[in-house]
């Protein structure tokens, strides 16, 4: 495998591992602030602005940023059974095709995902709540996290590319 091919592998995987650790992260504040929220609704009966929003805003960059790195981890759903049924060259046929597919997947809802999240962020879109946070950094978690996504799609297919034939992933 040629070096630069081998650097480009080693730095996105890094980078969605990054990303993966930090999504992971947030878990804690999304539990911290629904505990808070139903303690304080139900103890106190002085229910928050923000417990339900804040958890709901969160949630979505949580599982959105860890998917490139799931994908490495080879975390995503995949069909076994029909996969170890295939000889070693249609597995890795069907390796390729799946990660170009993702790759084009990923370009579309980039191209469809990145202008709505400027126009939030140019007009400084908040959710219009009682408590009213800014929605522009949770909106663009969606370009980020199909951005990384495919460039880990195509360090995958290089993977796949450079293995030999008869190597299991």
């Amino acid at each position: 495998m040629p070096a630069i091919v081998s650097a480009y592998i080693l730095g996105i995987t890094r980078i969605n591992k990054f990303f993966f650790n930090v999504a992971s992260s947030l878990i804690f504040l999304i539990v911290f602030s629904m505990l808070y929220e139903v303690v304080s609704r139900y103890v106190f009966h002085a229910p928050t602005t923000w417990g339900m929003e804040l958890a709901t805003l969160l949630f979505g960059p949580y599982f959105l940023l860890g998917g490139a790195y799931l994908l490495h981890m080879r975390g995503h759903v995949n069909l076994d059974l029909l996969k170890n049924k295939l000889s070693p060259q249609n597995r890795r046929l069907l390796d390729l095709f799946s990660f170009l597919i993702i790759i084009v997947f990923s370009i579309i809802m980039f191209s469809y995902s990145f202008s709505p999240a400027m126009q939030a962020w140019e007009y400084k879109e908040t959710s219009f709540s009682a408590w009213n946070p800014p929605v522009w950094p949770v909106k663009f978690a969606i370009p980020i996290s199909v951005l990384l996504l495919g460039l880990q799609s195509f360090a995958e297919m290089l993977t796949v590319l450079y293995r030999e034939q008869d190597q299991q992933p």
